[in-house]
């Protein structure tokens, strides 16, 4: 039996079982991949000031930090269920039942899909497997493609694709659905985008993106955008415009595109079609939280966090005695913040085991303290209400599951 079970090798995961064991506690790292890294194996961008981000690389550092403490990675496995008995936790696997006393689960985030009448054609993907695709597995997975789908996620991965010589032709918005919802609306998207106009390419954007946040400004903006788009990175936006159809007979070979008013709603007539032969469908990202779902952990809606999330503490403890989260499970945010709460959860599991030093609620204290610096210092927020949302989940913890119980004490 081992001290700690790791649900997921991406960055929270991998960061979580480093502190553990550094902190003399015996830990095992499961992850369905068959290799250790998660998201992190797709990111190759250029932070603000100008250092390469390469994700690859910093999940090889995390692997080898945890290779140094015999942490215990097993990739290729799959986890399906979580019971506790008694002071324990029963991981279930398709290799087998392990048990630990403490499970950190670290399972991530999951792309919404956003049904597009022709998404089953080949050569239809989401915008995170051209990702990967193209940065872990170095596939090539087209030469002329259309987004359908505008956020934060689609244009930093559009970067990395036209970084590996991909050409995207444009991105449009999807047509308004039920299902499609606010990913279809010209003004939610141009709401949310502007949390990153500090990041445009020039000057006269970054200026002009500061007037946008009138609501009637906004609304005066979206009535004269120009039916050409916007460029980012020399690839249009075309917020104006809804993908009806991705069309082709054996393979995609384009995308029949509307106009639309201000509302998203389409221009009867105005249907045109462009050439592709690969699409990427970008519908943004929700917490992966099926197993803590699966453990009866209570959850939260909590839309400036990305959706429902498990009820947990500022040291990741969730109310189930021996289970903790960390990472994109508690919020949609960048691979930093996960691997600050990595270590946050660590820490926090190491206390709770009666190991670590006589600095450990210091540590602990400086742990939770660097995740709030490193996301004040992040570029953008994949939520730009991020901050809102873990006051909720901090305000829901003291009321339902800190009264009276000193071990789910306040940090900070």
């Amino acid at each position: 039996m081992r001290d700690v079970i790791v649900i997921g090798a991406g960055p929270a995961g991998l960061a979580g079982a480093i502190s553990c064991a550094a902190n003399g506690l015996l830990v095992t790292v499961l992850d369905e991949f068959m290799k250790p890294g998660g998201r992190l194996l797709g990111q190759l961008h250029q932070e603000p000031s100008g250092e390469w981000w390469n994700g690859i690389k910093e999940a090889e550092r995390l692997h080898q930090e945890a290779n140094k403490l015999a942490v215990d990675i097993r990739c290729g496995i799959s986890v399906y269920n979580l019971e506790q008995e008694g002071h324990h936790w029963h991981v279930h696997t398709n290799t087998g039942r392990l048990t630990a006393r403490f499970v950190l689960v670290a399972t991530g985030a999951a792309e919404y899909p956003i049904p597009v009448p022709g998404w089953t054609l080949p050569g239809v993907m989401s915008i995170g497997a051209a990702q990967v695709m193209t940065n872990v597995h170095r596939v090539q997975v087209g030469k002329k493609g259309i987004i359908i789908g505008a956020n934060i996620l689609a244009f930093a991965i559009l970067n990395e694709l036209q970084l590996a010589g991909i050409n995207i032709d444009r991105i449009v918005l999807p047509e308004k659905t039920p299902i499609s919802g606010k990913a279809a609306e010209p003004e939610e998207i141009m709401k949310s985008l502007l949390q990153a106009a500090h990041l445009a390419p020039s000057p006269l954007l970054r200026f002009g993106g500061r007037f946008m946040k009138h609501d009637w400004i906004r609304k005066l903006g979206l009535t004269f955008f120009p039916k050409n788009g916007v460029k980012v990175n020399g690839t249009p936006l075309q917020l104006r415009k809804a993908a009806v159809e991705i069309i082709g007979k054996d393979q995609v070979e384009g995308v029949r595109v509307a106009d639309t008013d201000v509302n998203g709603m389409i221009i009867p007539g105005s249907e045109t079609i462009y050439e592709a032969d690969f699409v990427c469908i970008a519908g943004g990202l929700y917490p992966l939280a099926e197993l803590a779902a699966v453990a009866g952990c209570p959850f939260q809606y909590v839309p400036e966090l990305g959706g429902h999330v498990p009820c947990h503490s500022e040291i990741m403890e969730t109310p189930l005695e021996g289970l903790f989260v960390a990472g994109n499970i508690t919020g949609i945010e960048s691979g930093k913040i996960a691997m600050a709460q990595g270590n946050v959860a660590g820490l926090s599991i190491a206390k709770q085991a009666g190991k670590g030093t006589g600095t450990i609620d210091q540590q602990l204290q400086q742990a939770v303290q660097n995740i709030r610096n490193v996301r004040q210092n992040a570029a953008i927020q994949f939520n730009p209400e991020i901050d809102k949302g873990r006051k909720k989940m901090k305000e829901l913890w003291k009321e339902h599951y800190a009264k009276g119980d000193e071990k789910f004490h306040k940090i900070g």
